[in-house]
């Protein structure tokens, strides 16, 4: 008899509302209670007293480029330690999934990283890898970002150019392009066939070829506001996808956003969520320097530097990436935007979760889904992380 936990006395997040009610999971998966009283008229093997604690879907993080003192892009010689670090300390944030993000890199850093950041289950090891998400190097170089230019290329051979450039496509599951490039079309097409999901971003691209790339296939887009054109009233470029007409029936267009305080400011945050609050996936786009204190660091092929709670490249203003964690932005957001805990703790997990396709699984506490939550007081401060049901971080 496999074991039966009950978990008593909590709040659970379900549907979109928290709601008080016991959780019973059994072999990792969450369970219905019917079946046990009806059918099986069994007991529990074991009760947890959750202290009145609110009960959430894991955190699931789509844009994470390293932590802890190591970036993905970077320390290829040491890479299996640092994703290991990574997963490991993620737990601690709230993070029970995650897509490790490499920036736009030369070829062959590529043909190192991506065969060996493996989809993997999460465990008390770690956080679960969901894939990789590679932002760049199709991108536009006047929106570069922290991206070094001389290695941004463009599609000249089609999905050819996506092959050679990232090796086999088996361990990638978002890749953040620029839509405007030649060959766009085409590539954003064969990508969504098979199974990737494309984010734009990066972007110079006005409104249509927006709406070109997301009836191609697109889905997403990276890091709403940053690193695309801002908002015109005669032409909203990407920002324009919130509300556009020309979406296929059915679809949903989501939109990574970072809600660190710094990135995207508090009004900005407002308007999106209002305008498309289906669409909102909360991201960190947390770069080496989470959770350590300021200082210099790496990202992908850039020094950076953290100054006065800001992540820059060294000597500039140019920001890139944040040191915020995932259940930080969800307290920012929160307070910035003034929706419901329910709607904040959602976009960290059920968001990203349908973004990917896999909300039957991931980012949810219906029966049948994985086992994989955190239990948090009414502050919204963490007190641990289960994954398939074991306690992989106790505060």
């Amino acid at each position: 008899m496999s074991d039966l936990i009950q978990f008593i006395n909590c709040k659970i997040l379900r549907d979109h509302k928290i709601i008080k009610e016991d959780l019973w999971v059994r072999n990792g998966k969450i369970i219905n209670p019917e079946r046990i009283f009806f059918d099986e008229k069994i007991q529990a093997s074991r009760k947890i007293d959750c202290n009145g604690l609110i009960i959430a879907p894991g955190f699931i993080e789509l844009q994470i480029n390293g932590g802890f003192g190591h970036d993905f892009s970077f320390n290829t010689e040491n890479l299996e330690k640092g994703l290991n670090l990574v997963s490991k300390n993620l737990l601690s944030h709230g993070v029970t999934a995650y897509c490790p993000t490499l920036v736009t890199s030369p070829r062959e850093i590529y043909h190192k990283i991506v065969p060996k950041i493996r989809k993997s289950q999460g465990g008390v090891h770690g956080a679960t890898i969901l894939g990789v998400h590679t932002e760049g190097p199709f991108i536009n170089v006047e929106k570069k970002g922290a991206h070094p230019p001389n290695c941004i290329k463009g599609f000249d051979k089609g999905l050819q150019s996506v092959e050679d450039m990232y090796g086999n496509l088996d361990n990638i599951k978002i890749i953040t392009l620029a839509p405007e490039l030649t060959n766009a079309d085409e590539v954003i097409r064969k990508l969504s066939q098979k199974g990737i999901v494309v984010s734009v971003g990066h972007s110079m691209a006005n409104l249509s070829e927006g709406e070109k790339a997301i009836n191609c296939g697109a889905s997403l887009i990276t890091h709403l506001f940053n690193a695309m054109l801002p908002f015109h009233h005669r032409d909203p470029g990407l920002v324009g996808l919130l509300t556009s007409k020309k979406i296929p029936p059915g679809k949903t267009v989501y939109f990574g956003i970072i809600a660190d305080g710094v990135h995207t400011h508090p009004a900005a945050l407002r308007i999106a969520h209002r305008v498309h609050p289906e669409g909102l996936v909360l991201v960190t786009d947390a770069i080496a320097a989470l959770g350590l204190a300021e200082g210099n660091y790496n990202l992908g092929q850039f020094e950076i530097e953290v100054r006065n709670g800001r992540a820059y490249i060294a000597k500039t203003d140019t920001l890139c990436g944040s040191i915020a964690s995932m259940i930080e932005c969800v307290r920012s957001f929160l307070t910035s935007t003034g929706c419901s805990v329910e709607y904040a703790l959602e976009a960290a997990s059920l968001h990203p979760a349908k973004a990917l396709g896999i909300e039957s699984v991931k980012g949810t506490l219906n029966f049948g889904a994985d086992a994989d939550f955190i239990m948090l007081d009414e502050k919204l401060e963490l007190k641990s992380t289960w994954i398939a049901g074991e306690k992989v971080y106790s505060k």
